[in-house]
């Protein structure tokens, strides 16, 4: 698969989440100190993500 969602547990134990495509890490989120709001955080990135306008300050 080119691309996954990846919940894992930082050196202070909280859980994260990190998105990587072709195995290249595209972002990580705060820490979490439960699993359920790691996989939380996935589900509203799948459902706000799409939608979310782009911001260019360049």
């Amino acid at each position: 698969m080119a691309h996954k969602f990846e919940i894992y547990k930082d050196k202070a134990g909280e859980y994260r989440v990190r998105f990587s495509y072709n195995n290249e890490i595209m972002f990580s989120t705060e820490g979490y100190t439960s699993k359920a709001s790691a996989q939380n955080a996935i589900d509203s990135i799948k459902k706000n993500g799409p939608d979310a306008p782009v911001e260019d300050n360049a």
